[in-house]
């Protein structure tokens, strides 16, 4: 009965009759519309039909497929997408499967023109919103399929771009499809990840090759239109803001090892561009450096300095909570780079099988952290930065109970390689910071750790303490005027920006001005200094006196700057000729600008003339001569004559004239007492210990009754060091001999003897309760006790009685 239904069109279902009535005699005539029209009407009207017209189409499409009748496969697809934009009733997923059924078919043509087809209806269906869910419809073949697309390698160029191309709409039909639905399969998968986001990278990568070879300028617009570069990563960043935080790391897992595979990171141009596009992936690609923290240096620079360019491009903040996290393990790989250069090997010990590490590549590595270090800490707001700041200013190692120094050559070696590059990575840190409170930009914590830090023996962390300074005092820009140390007759020339000293500023230098001038002082006396050093030093003193400075910062750093004049003087540290001839011209310098600075005339002048009379005769106490290339030094200066230094009496007398407080400036500066000597590498005692004397302030109620202090000299202070010796002697002489007594005595004596000390310890406890515990005497006078002796008569305190108005 079928079977003759068949033969006969009059008989046939209608869906059938009107599907065929869409496709014309001749297939280069295109779908009759009105035909198709009637189609459409019916199946809206119709709804429960729409599956069996479904599967009618699909059954054609196929049979012409076979047949290679492409005309009429192209009219039974543009017939279904049509159907599919007109119907969205409760019934579509039945044809949706028959419409996949045939997208199928076509993908799986060896025709390109088929598979360009197929992929286009598949879009034009990604882009429908369906209002039924589906529970059961699965697009693993359509993945793999447009991934195998995305990596055409067809021999005519058009049709493999085409095709590409075509492969990378499918793969974003696919995600725009599932992305949003619970109830589809979970695109983000690493089934499905591990095909989709290599497919991409694989057309960014090839036609980036392809764009090396120059093409000429009539072809350069054409492959413009048909370059797959800017689909594929147009769908990459679709693909990646589409990303939950729960699934970003199954799209960015594909892309890392790629790249490993591909060995991308060494030239790292790629890299770059992909993590220019996942830019908010830098929790992964930190974690991807750590799994790499064997691999070769060139590779693990190229995974950091990717990082240093995604990280250019990161919004503010976008690190998170993780900012730390992300610091440490960049601190970690630093430090991990420092101990493969020492040990030769990733694991400690050189064997036949050991990797042997170039010393140079880590060199580049650990240049390549501290500069990713900069370019994060530069996206960061102000308060994460401090906090960064003392992040790593906690991971410098320093000499102290808590955190003992590692000995040996090997472990002396690490230590100051170590800080070193902490050193440095702060100091990237701390470049264009900016904040208006000294207070929170240098806290105790910080600044105490700083600053132990410079009193070591390197030279090179001495420097980079100082450059550290420099970048947290220069808010204004000033810096670089300072870079040449010089005495300008006029420093308007500099365009200094100067502001008021802030009520913060005033109490950040009354709490830490004395520790600055100390390192300032102990600094300065350092033998190995070189030019550099002098130059931080005069730029340091420079922006005290520009951000932080008062009348009482002013006079407590001419003091300071007077005491290292002493020092270049005295030469009681037998520094070498350029280092005295260096402080001197230190002193001039900056004598220079703080006489122009604080307006005063006779000041002005004073500081005018000793320059003056320097230039005639003493030219090697001026930076022109001394801070050059080849510096003109003089052989002999224990015959400075007073003429040619700045005389403490004399500024004190012309400052004092301007309302400065005199009696301060008449007083040397010493440095401060403080323990934290101990903890640098100190020779000699003199180094270690540090005096202050102290100013007691007129005001003081004692000032009168107190002794005059005893002038402390070289025979002092040996005497004290002598006594203190011979008195730990005797007692502990004493002690050894009273453990003797107690091991060898007999009991008894023993017994007796600490039997008289607890008689006598009784007795002394009597008469301290008898005099503080007696009441007080009887206001009824004496009686006559026995032998004629008057005795105060005393009664208890609660037996008294008192007067009325005694009563409260």
């Amino acid at each position: 009965m079928y079977g003759v239904c068949g033969c006969c069109g009059a008989l046939r279902p209608r869906y059938k009759r009107l599907v065929d009535n869409i496709f014309p005699e001749d297939p280069e005539d295109g779908l009759v519309k009105t035909n198709m029209e009637k189609l459409t009407f019916y199946a809206l009207s119709a709804p429960e039909k729409l599956d069996r017209i479904g599967a009618y189409l699909s059954e054609r499409l196929i049979r012409d497929v076979g047949r290679h009748r492409y005309g009429y496969v192209c009219i039974a697809m543009e017939a279904l997408d049509q159907l599919l934009m007109a119907c969205h009733c409760q019934s579509i997923n039945l044809f949706v499967e028959s419409f996949l059924k045939m997208v199928a078919k076509l993908l799986e043509s060896e025709k390109p023109n088929l598979q360009i087809l197929g992929t286009n209806s598949f879009v034009k269906f990604a882009n429908i919103e369906e209002d039924t869910p589906s529970y059961h419809r699965s697009y693993d073949f359509f993945v793999s399929r447009f991934s195998e697309m995305c990596h055409c390698s067809h021999d005519d160029l058009e049709i493999k771009t085409k095709i590409r191309m075509s492969g990378i709409k499918g793969l974003q039909g696919v995600v725009r499809k599932t992305v949003n639905d619970e109830l589809q399969a979970n695109i983000w998968d690493p089934q499905h990840m591990d095909k989709i986001v290599p497919s991409l990278l694989f057309n960014l990568q090839h036609v980036e090759e392809a764009e090396s070879r120059s093409p000429s300028p009539l072809q350069a617009p054409e492959k413009e239109k048909e370059n797959p570069a800017e689909l594929a990563e147009r769908c990459l960043r679709e693909l990646l803001g589409r990303a939950a935080f729960g699934n970003i790391k199954n799209a960015i897992k594909p892309v890392l090892i790629h790249l490993d595979n591909h060995s991308l990171w060494e030239p790292k141009v790629f890299a770059i561009r992909c993590f220019k596009i996942i830019m908010y992936s830098i929790q992964q690609l930190l974690s991807h450096l750590d799994a790499n923290s064997r691999s070769a240096a060139t590779v693990r620079a190229g995974i950091v300095e990717v990082l240093s360019e995604a990280a250019v491009i990161a919004a503010t903040g976008s690190v998170g909570p993780t900012v730390l996290e992300m610091f440490n393990t960049l601190l970690r790989q630093l430090r991990l780079s420092i101990d493969y250069a020492l040990t030769g090997s990733y694991d400690g010990a050189i064997s036949l099988g050991t990797k042997i590490i170039k010393e140079h590549e880590e060199r580049m590595f650990q240049e390549a952290v501290i500069k990713t270090i900069g370019s994060f800490a530069s996206t960061l707001p102000t308060y994460q930065r401090s906090e960064v700041i003392l992040f790593i200013m906690s991971k410098v190692p320093l000499p102290s109970l808590h955190h003992p120094m590692e000995t040996g050559r090997t472990g002396e070696n690490r230590n100051r390689l170590t800080q070193i590059m902490l050193l440095k990575s702060l100091l990237q840190v701390s470049t264009g910071f900016q904040c208006n409170n000294m207070m929170s930009a240098l806290p105790s914590n910080f600044l105490d750790r700083l600053l132990s830090t410079a009193l070591m023996e390197d030279a090179e962390i001495r420097l980079f303490v100082l450059e550290i300074l420099i970048s947290f005092l220069d808010r204004h820009g000033n810096r670089h005027k300072f870079s040449t140390i010089s005495t300008l007759s006029d420093i308007s020339v500099l365009k200094l920006k100067v502001d008021k000293c802030s009520r913060q500023d005033t109490v950040f230098m009354k709490k830490h001005s004395q520790q600055l001038y100390r390192h300032i002082y102990l600094t300065c006396k350092e033998e190995t200094n070189i030019q550099k050093h002098y130059e931080a030093l005069y730029s340091l003193l420079a922006l005290i006196s520009i951000e932080l400075a008062n009348e009482e910062v002013v006079v407590d750093l001419i003091r300071l700057v007077l005491a290292v004049q002493d020092v270049a003087q005295v030469n009681e540290e037998n520094l070498p000729v350029y280092n005295r001839c260096a402080l001197y011209a230190l002193g001039a310098a900056y004598l220079n600008l703080i006489s122009q600075l604080t307006t005063v005339p006779a000041f002005c002048q004073h500081i005018h003339e000793v320059i003056e009379t320097r230039k005639k005769e003493a030219p090697y106490m001026l930076p022109e001569d001394v801070f050059v290339e080849r510096p003109r030094l003089s052989q002999n200066l224990d015959g400075v004559v007073i003429e040619f230094l700045f005389r403490q009496s004399k500024i004190s007398e012309v400052l004092g004239g301007s309302g400065y407080n005199s009696d301060r400036l008449c007083l040397p500066y010493i440095p401060q007492l403080t323990d934290e000597d101990r903890l640098s590498k100190r020779k000699s005692i003199g180094e270690t210990i540090s005096l202050q004397v102290e100013v007691e302030s007129r005001n003081s109620p004692e000032k009168e009754e107190r002794v005059p202090a005893e002038e402390i000299t070289y025979e002092t202070l040996k005497k004290a060091i002598v006594d203190s010796v011979a008195v730990e002697e005797q007692e502990r002489e004493r002690r050894r001999q009273v453990v003797e007594k107690f091991q060898k005595a007999p009991f008894e004596e023993i017994a007796a003897h600490c039997g008289a000390r607890a008689s006598l310890l009784q007795s002394k406890l009597n008469q301290i309760f008898e005099i503080t515990i007696r009441p007080p005497p009887s206001p009824s006078g004496t009686i006559t006790a026995a032998y004629g002796q008057p005795q105060n008569h005393s009664i208890p305190v609660y037996e008294m009685k008192f007067p009325d108005l005694c009563v409260y």
